[in-house]
């Protein structure tokens, strides 16, 4: 069956989504020209007059999936509800016990990163916006009197940390902690940094994140 015609930024995105899955099953290190260009039944040298190099093919890679974190996450900060409901949301979404996608690519990409420059920019830059994002709906939650929080930059900083830190647990070490036991931390956090007298959501009812969940008012 012939290949459907394709423009240049629709195969530019598909090459993209194939790398991203490559370098998840297989890692920067061991991951191919010749492995993405498989996947999807074309040329090594279609590959190369897209992106001309591995590495410039890698560190779009990474700047493409974090462009959807990122839009994911602007749409659960986005949301017609209250601030604590869109932080909560998003910091579970994001949580490796939730539905976010992407952890052994994300810390695939930290390693390498100490290497690369053009990848540690985009790492960087991710870290940056997911901060100030948590920052600014903290800082709503706050003027809306929500919640309690004498700095909420320092509350984003600490809330990511866990949430990576967690995330390099689960992922790499399995079976260090259980989902359920870092689901209970994350919600325990968020109480305490944001001086909610109750947990911001009572264990019992802590389950991952689902699109009913996110739809929710």
């Amino acid at each position: 069956m012939a290949r459907v015609r394709l423009s240049v930024a629709e195969r530019r995105e598909e090459l993209l989504r194939a790398a991203i899955e490559q370098i998840e099953a297989r890692g920067v290190a061991a991951v191919r020209i010749a492995d993405v260009a498989a996947a999807l039944g074309v040329s090594n040298a279609l590959v190369l007059y897209h992106f001309s190099t591995k590495e410039k093919l890698v560190a779009e890679a990474f700047a493409y999936a974090a462009e959807g974190d990122l839009a994911q996450l602007r749409r659960l900060l986005g949301r017609r509800t209250t601030a604590l409901r869109r932080l909560r949301s998003a910091v579970r979404w994001y949580a490796p016990t939730g539905q976010a996608k992407g952890w052994r690519l994300w810390i695939e990409g930290w390693a390498v990163s100490l290497r690369e420059p053009a990848l540690r920019e985009v790492a960087r830059d991710l870290d940056r916006k997911w901060k100030s994002a948590l920052t600014e709906v903290i800082t709503e939650g706050v003027t809306a009197g929500e919640f309690t929080c004498p700095d909420p930059t320092a509350t984003a900083l600490r809330l990511t940390a866990l949430l990576d830190g967690l995330a390099v647990q689960l992922t790499s070490y399995g079976g260090t902690v259980s989902r359920a036991r870092a689901q209970e931390w994350v919600e325990e956090t968020l109480t305490r940094e944001l001086g909610l007298s109750t947990p911001a959501r009572p264990a019992s009812e802590v389950t991952e994140v689902t699109e009913v969940d996110d739809e929710g008012p």
